[in-house]
């Protein structure tokens, strides 16, 4: 995969889960999650988010994270063995629980090792992993590798052990495997502490994969220096990009990854937020290039025109006006995924931002509209251009993260 705009082929996804309903307001901010949500209203969304992804690359093509886990289980026993044990000794359990983990019908397991809830048992495992849903910060595909990225907070381990074992052991992945295009970053061996003991953290909502010469990183609240230049070192070691641009973002939850403040969505336009992106407050670019130089620019809009593509516009925010583009922002009006070059998925809640679309050029339509004319033969998806779709967003927007948050794609063409 070499773009953040081709067309997708296959993604990964995670609908919410049951864990959600166990958020108390005193934990929230300690599990990372801003809000407590309404579960049903929550999932009748994300449900008609991938019915949308559905429409466009085929049922078969959008993977479950609880699917891929049952179906890991079922194909590696040692892996499985290997999990459970990681597992048990993070969350600080009595090594019985291995056993009894261990011999669990797959179908259960996989529901409780995300949920952390033993329905049949009636008994609560594990806290809740609710970030889950954000699939995008779970694992990277930048040209032929696969990067598994490593958290920087703890409430999010879990999730990283699970996806360490998806990618492992589930057969779809062999072929990586086999061919050693799987960078772990959670290898202390090959990504140490630096020697001020700065460890190592990267979320997948930092990283975007431009062309196949340059990957984008955020330093970002989630997304350390020191991480971003041992990944940077092993890229051009192994020969997976020419430049890694380092993208200094300020360390504030506002702007937690940098697909929070921008992300592309055709040849020619990146949707944005204006005061960190086009103005370059407390924001700068470093590109640093395989033969050991560097660049230096003061925005990102001036990395995109002289880097990237000289005709590049950036769609703003809240159509670039106070207050409406500080709260569209904070509602993920900057965070979209396309489905293929020029068409792409947001929240239906940023009114001012999809005036800016549709000023760009843009035809913005309802999920829900755009579902029934396809299901009613009126419209083919490989048909549908300069589209952006509107998602009900009620509770999903309440969760801090847009549909580039919510998928994790693995295939694009």
């Amino acid at each position: 995969m070499s773009s953040e705009i081709g067309t997708l082929k296959r993604v990964i996804v995670h609908r919410p889960d049951e864990g959600i309903e166990r958020i108390s307001p005193k934990r929230a901010e300690e599990l990372l999650f801003d809000d407590i949500v309404y579960l049903p209203q929550m999932q009748s969304e994300h449900d008609i988010f991938t019915r949308v992804l559905k429409a466009f690359l085929g049922e078969e093509n959008v993977l479950e994270t609880q699917s891929l886990i049952f179906e890991a289980l079922e194909d590696d026993e040692a892996g499985k063995k290997e999990m459970i044990d990681m597992i048990v000794d993070f969350e600080e359990l009595p090594n019985s629980y291995k056993t009894s983990l261990f011999q669990k019908p797959h179908e259960e397991l996989a529901e409780l090792l995300i949920t952390g809830y033993d329905e049949k048992n009636d008994h609560i495992l594990f806290d809740p992993i609710p970030n889950f849903i954000f699939t995008r910060d779970i694992a990277i595909t930048v040209n032929d590798h696969v990067i598994i990225t490593k958290a920087a907070k703890a409430a999010r381990a879990r999730e990283n052990l699970l996806t360490r074992f998806i990618f492992w052991s589930h057969p779809i992945f062999q072929e990586l495997k086999a061919k050693n295009r799987i960078i772990n970053l959670n290898k202390k061996d090959d990504f140490p502490p630096s020697k001020k003991g700065e460890s190592v953290s990267i979320e997948g909502g930092d990283v975007m994969i431009i062309n196949e010469d340059y990957l984008l990183i955020g330093c970002s609240e989630r997304t350390s220096q020191h991480a971003v230049h041992s990944l940077r070192d092993v890229l051009f070691e192994k020969g997976v990009v020419k430049n890694v641009v380092q993208i200094n973002i300020p360390n504030d939850r506002s702007c937690m990854h940098i697909d929070t403040i921008f992300t592309q969505i055709s040849n020619n336009h990146i949707a944005a937020f204006k005061p960190i992106i086009i103005d370059g407050m407390s924001s700068n670019v470093e590109v640093h290039k395989i033969n050991g130089t560097s660049r230096f620019y003061n925005s990102v809009k001036e990395f995109f025109l002289n880097e990237i593509n000289p005709k590049i516009e950036f769609i703003l925010s809240g159509d670039g006006e106070s207050p409406y583009q500080e709260r569209e922002q904070w509602t993920d009006g900057c965070n979209l995924v396309a489905l293929k070059p020029g068409v792409a998925l947001t929240y239906d809640r940023n009114t001012k931002t999809n005036e800016a679309f549709e000023k760009a050029g843009y035809q913005v339509i309802p999920a829900i509209e755009l579902l029934e004319k396809i299901e009613k033969g009126n419209l083919n998806p490989d048909t549908i251009e300069n589209t952006i779709i509107t998602l009900p967003s009620n509770e999903l927007s309440r969760a801090r993260g847009g549909s580039h948050c919510m998928t994790c794609p693995i295939e694009r063409v």
